[in-house]
């Protein structure tokens, strides 16, 4: 049996638990199933699972400008590490909060989702409503992006 999870909820294995030290915040590496995706975000509270087992939650990241694009894929680069960049598909927006919320590993997809990301827009001359749902979108991500069980 399923339960219904929200479009925000992303859904992957704890690779590996980071302690924070002098110089970084307590992070996780977030393994997406089907793909060779480890990602590195930062803690946003605390984290149940243990390593290798399955884990749920929201990743937000902030957006530098978010551009349309007609061409490419859906994607998260780089693979390893703290996401850069990343290209998808617009899945829903939030003009309260101003995000938008984006479907960026679609070839991992896990009923039909990938790996959906919640990005802030930081642009101030942008809004939610600018990118309709099934808009590919593609933006550079501002270092902190979060993961939050």
């Amino acid at each position: 049996m399923t339960t219904a999870t929200s479009p925000n909820t992303a859904r992957g294995l704890l690779y590996d638990a980071l302690s924070a030290t002098a110089t970084r915040p307590a992070s996780i590496v977030f393994h997406v199933p089907g793909s060779q995706y480890q990602i590195h975000l930062r803690q946003d509270g605390p984290v149940s699972a243990q390593v290798g087992k399955r884990i749920s939650g929201v990743i937000h990241a902030s957006a530098r400008r978010v551009d349309a694009t007609a061409r490419g894929g859906r994607f998260i680069e780089p693979v390893i590490g703290r996401p850069r960049r990343i290209q998808g598909t617009v899945l829903a927006h939030d003009a309260a909060a101003n995000t938008i919320t984006v479907d960026c590993a679609g070839s991992a997809a896990v009923d039909g989702v990938g790996l959906p990301v919640v990005c802030k827009l930081t642009d101030p001359r942008q809004k939610p409503e600018q990118f309709p749902v099934g808009t590919l979108v593609g933006f550079d991500v501002l270092d902190g992006a979060t993961f939050t069980q």
